[in-house]
């Protein structure tokens, strides 16, 4: 694991952007620690937000297309998917990942995209951004969703 290639970026100034976490509950240590960075970012960036949770990674596409049709601009989603002894772990990542895409690319809004695909739970730890963290994931997703916003609404003019 590593951060090496991650862009170095501006302070964001998210006002007038609505901004919905979607977030799962299983594992909640990591998902926690998720929710934290993302709140950090978008406080910093002054975007107004809320948080709301599902039951598990697979219900994340269905909230982030509600928070659309109730007029967020981003979803930051949210989730913990740890590998198992059985193809369940494969079916709810690709399922996951390909609604979440599906959700933005219909409602034509950025989802930052923070669900934690992992083989254990030291990896989720090592990007909670949690005190001992390599990484910080959550607060990625919440940077990636607050750019694409305003970069979608620059383009739109």
């Amino acid at each position: 694991m590593s951060g090496a290639g991650a862009p170095k970026t501006e302070k964001i100034d998210g006002r007038g952007l609505k901004v919905v976490i979607v977030a799962g509950t299983w594992h909640d240590v990591i998902t926690d620690g998720l929710i934290a960075g993302a709140q950090r970012v978008l406080d910093e960036a002054d975007a107004a937000y809320r948080l709301v949770r599902v039951p598990g990674s697979f219900e994340l596409a269905l909230a982030a297309q509600a928070a659309f049709a109730g007029g967020a601009d981003a979803v930051v989603a949210l989730g913990v998917i740890i590998r198992g002894g059985t193809p369940h772990f494969e079916y709810v990542s690709a399922a996951t990942t390909d609604g979440l895409t599906r959700v933005s690319l219909d409602a034509g809004k950025p989802v930052g995209f923070g669900v934690l695909t992992l083989d254990d739970e030291k990896q989720g730890l090592d990007r909670a951004g949690l005190e001992g963290s390599k990484e910080d994931k959550g607060a990625e997703a919440a940077d990636a969703a607050l750019r694409t916003a305003l970069l979608v609404r620059a383009l739109r003019g």
